[in-house]
């Protein structure tokens, strides 16, 4: 072969390997095509339908500090009546951030997440997945199941994750959380479920019920975002992870979340489940009358025509179980039926008469007007309102707040030292100024493991924390 017939075909051969191998190169390829076809698994698919819905949340916290001149003192108190003496004081700012995930669950920019997340952010910024930035607000906010909705205005088409269930979940099958771990955004990791239902401590030994554990990894930063399943569906929100150890991490049921969403969203708190009855932690001696030997608590009281009087509850019935987990103290009592919303089907196990009975109970909103019976069973205090000759007999200085007109002997005020005469000015974070709000208080506060008042005697004030 001569030399030119050698140049014309490595030419000729050039030409074809340039003009077919693109063809090997795109997803034209048939061959190509069936490889990204079988790697494509259920996970890619999973991932490729939630993760558009996918948040990266950065939160942005100014911290306000002012030279108190009253801090010598060391009484909190005096911030009350010299709030605005001090202002003239300089003050200082501080910038914190924080990072968190979150998952879009409806078309108008409701954005399911963790309280912990956004709850105290002056400023939230939120990232899609196609790096478009929105501001949000907070729409509520629930402390005690950790879960928040904060919204983002769009003309754009926003999509939204669907919804799953986390009351069919299968020991060992798969999942895969998505989220913003140290900022890293829109991270995957899968896993397997490790348990369900599972119970981990808290801050002050608190007990936190009925979480999802798994084994994927999260990290600071994943807070908030969804748990799915290989359909695509949510079935959980990432929430905590256990640091003492690796591959261990919890995230909050989805059918949980879902009785608070609609709440969030409504009111922009939670209304919570009343069943209508008081409890009370069993002693020995109370175990052996009732011939009783496992965990649960008594039922020392019940509203007449309370869904628990309804129902056909009786007073010394013992619940040893709300929704299959064991009720061990009052303390679970509270956090179980904290997780509920009024119209929730609550099913509770009872001892009564050395056998055992299950009985299906629809909760309700606490009427309000039962708040001040509520507070004399907490508390032991019956209040009224300020008037012209309470300001006069217990030489007041001040109408705001409500007054302490009977304390029960040996009840919880009792003990401590409040007196008729005292003035409650605050329970927890909310202020009080009059009998409406009082009412409003003790019922946020019911549920609690304890409860904070600053009550004012005289011109003295002095917060007090009550263990219920």
């Amino acid at each position: 072969m001569s030399g030119s017939n050698k140049k014309d075909l490595a030419k000729f051969i050039f030409l074809i390997i340039v003009g077919i191998l693109p063809l090997f190169l795109t997803s034209a390829n048939p061959l190509l095509s069936s490889e990204l076809s079988i790697r494509r698994n259920a996970i890619v698919l999973a991932v490729e339908k939630v993760s558009p819905a996918v948040v990266n949340i950065n939160t942005e916290e100014i911290i306000k500090e002012r030279i108190n001149p009253f801090s010598a003192f060391r009484e909190p108190f005096f911030e009350e009546f010299f709030r605005d003496f001090y202002k003239a004081f300089p003050q200082r700012n501080f910038k914190k951030q924080s990072l968190g995930s979150g998952v879009i669950i409806n078309p108008k920019g409701y954005i399911l997440t963790n309280a912990h997340v956004v709850s105290r952010a002056t400023k939230i910024n939120v990232t899609l997945s196609n790096k478009k930035e929105y501001q949000a607000t907070v729409v509520g906010a629930d402390v005690k199941s950790d879960l928040a909705i904060i919204k983002i205005d769009s003309k754009d088409k926003l999509p939204f994750a669907r919804m799953g269930r986390s009351d069919d979940l299968l020991i060992g099958e798969t999942i895969i959380a998505i989220g913003n771990p140290f900022g890293l955004s829109h991270t995957v990791t899968s896993g397997v479920i490790s348990a369900t239902r599972r119970s981990i401590k808290g801050p002050e030994d608190k007990i936190y019920h009925d979480f999802i554990q798994i084994d994927a990894s999260i990290n600071p930063g994943n807070s908030g975002g969804p748990l799915i399943n290989i359909n695509g569906e949510v079935i959980g929100i990432n929430t905590a992870i256990y640091q003492k150890g690796e591959g261990i991490g919890f995230a909050i049921p989805i059918n949980k979340a879902k009785r608070i969403i609609d709440d969030l969203i409504a009111y922009g708190r939670v209304h919570e489940a009343w069943l209508g009855v008081a409890v009370q932690d069993i002693t020995q001696r109370l175990a052996e009358y009732f011939n009783f030997k496992d965990e649960g608590v008594l039922i020392s009281k019940i509203y007449k025509k309370s869904p628990a009087d309804r129902s056909g509850l009786k007073v010394g019935d013992i619940i040893i179980s709300i929704e299959d987990i064991v009720i061990k103290n009052k303390r679970d009592y509270r956090g179980q039926i904290s997780a509920f919303t009024p119209d929730d089907k609550v099913k509770l196990t009872l001892f009564r008469h050395n056998k055992k009975l299950t009985k299906s109970i629809t909760a309700k909103a606490l009427p309000k007007n039962l708040a001040l019976e509520i507070a004399k069973e907490l508390l032991g205090v019956s209040v009224e309102n300020i008037t012209p000759s309470h300001i006069k007999k217990y030489r007041l200085f001040t109408k705001k707040g409500v007054l302490i007109k009977e304390v029960q002997k040996n009840s919880l005020a009792h003990r401590i030292g409040i007196e008729p005469g005292d003035i409650i000015r605050q329970i927890d974070q909310q202020r009080i100024n009059n009998i409406e709000d009082f009412k409003k208080g003790i019922i946020s506060a019911r549920n609690r493991d304890s409860i904070l008042l600053l009550v004012q005697r005289g011109s003295n004030g002095y917060y007090i924390t009550l263990e219920l």
